[in-house]
């Protein structure tokens, strides 16, 4: 059928590619590809022969126009990314809302999916779980982005690099407490890992240990369940502002508590006053 068909692609084992997905692939017009070395080594191992085009983070804007106008002469156009389900966390996202806004067909072949492998590994609840993709890569946007997340009732899945694994794990803990976690590596691949422990405990080992090698997903644990929650919360932030006002001015010590609870900066102004007029009161 002509159109944009997405297709799932293996995470690291050549089997786990769907039989529907190896039909789109061997009767597409051309392959949209992240990689054409990667995708090519897939096609070479299947006997497929359809010419590959690069669609990826650096090209994506000057490439769209011509996909979208073949898409309109009627064109078969498979898109698949390096590792598993295309749209998380690449590139396609754009494309396949163009194509929808055009009515132009789009369908799916369903497949593997990294963050549902580990969250199926993890021990961790699977019934509410929410995708948060890669965080960012400095301490302060990082931390105010987990702090979005905290009080969501739901298994938390993120991707992130092995560099900045052990900072992020510490962030994690520090924003979103010492909750329990689960950092996959190289799934689905010969050096498959799966470590599992609290927050501090597994920002404690990769620090130890070094950067790990391979693609990582960190799974992380709802909130305890209850109204305890915001209560430990708001005593770890009322911590969190006295240690900061004991070595720092009052903007200083603001700044660095919202950077870390991911609140609002006037919000942890008005708790820092309210801590000074007690320390007043006393």
């Amino acid at each position: 059928m002509p159109g944009l068909h997405l297709v799932a692609t293996p995470i690291g084992n050549l089997g786990d590619i769907t039989l529907r997905g190896l039909w789109i692939l061997r009767n597409a017009d051309r392959i949209l590809c992240e990689d054409t070395r990667v995708t090519g080594r897939l096609l070479a191992r299947y006997g497929i022969a359809v010419p590959l085009e690069p669609y990826h983070d650096h090209n994506a804007e000057r490439a769209r126009p011509g996909i979208l106008e073949r898409l309109r002469r009627g064109e078969r156009l498979a898109l698949v990314s390096d590792a598993g389900t295309p749209l998380v966390s690449d590139p396609g996202f754009k494309l396949v809302r163009e194509a929808l806004a055009e009515s132009l067909p789009v369908s799916v072949a369903p497949g593997p999916s990294a963050a549902i492998a580990a969250l199926a590994l993890s021990g961790l609840p699977p019934d509410a779980f929410l995708f948060a993709g890669f965080l960012p890569s400095r301490q302060g946007p990082r931390r105010r982005a987990l702090g979005t997340w905290r009080s969501v009732a739901a298994t938390l899945i993120f991707f992130e690099a092995p560099s900045r694994l052990a900072a992020s794990l510490a962030d994690m803990a520090e924003t979103l407490g010492d909750r329990d976690a689960a950092v996959a590596r190289e799934l689905t691949k010969r050096h498959e890992e799966m470590r599992r422990g609290r927050l501090t405990q597994l920002a404690a080992h990769y620090r130890a240990a070094g950067a790990p090698r391979g693609e990582i997903v960190v799974v992380v644990a709802p909130p305890p369940a209850g109204g305890s929650a915001e209560a430990e919360d708001d005593a770890g932030i009322e911590r969190r502002l006295r240690d900061a006002l004991a070595g720092a001015t009052l903007h200083d010590a603001v700044v660095r508590v919202a950077d870390e609870t991911g609140l609002a900066r006037r919000e942890i102004y008005r708790r820092a006053l309210a801590l000074r007029a007690q320390g007043r009161a006393r």
